[in-house]
């Protein structure tokens, strides 16, 4: 049974960094594609994330370009969340993910909380 454990979230004002870690159990992730999703209410889910065993990461949408970036620890089956200058519009719930493909689809986490106010 594979268990996704996100960490690293919080309330942070704008301008502000956090950085999400998700670490799974159960199994080793290195062949899977991992990453993060985010759900806001009212909205749909959106993928901010995703990254194969040796990279390069990938971030969606344009909004978070140059300001996230993903990675993983592959020793410590661990995907990473950096986020730099942090928005208002950026706060969500950011779910850990991981799947065979880019769509994730195989395992996800409880999520995380982010707020960031301005």
């Amino acid at each position: 049974q594979v268990q996704l454990a996100e960490s690293g979230g919080g309330m942070v004002q704008a301008g502000a960094s956090l950085r999400l870690s998700c670490a799974a159990s159960g199994r080793s992730l290195n062949t899977y594609f991992m990453g993060w999703f985010r759900r806001t209410p009212g909205k749909e889910r959106e993928k901010v994330g995703a990254i194969g065993y040796s990279g390069p990461g990938l971030v969606w949408p344009d909004s978070v370009k140059g300001r996230f970036t993903i990675s993983r620890d592959n020793t410590k089956n661990t995907v990473f969340l950096q986020m730099n200058s942090l928005k208002p519009e950026d706060t969500a719930v950011y779910y850990c993910a991981a799947g065979t493909s880019l769509a994730l689809d195989d395992y996800r986490g409880q999520g995380t909380q982010v707020t960031v106010s301005s």
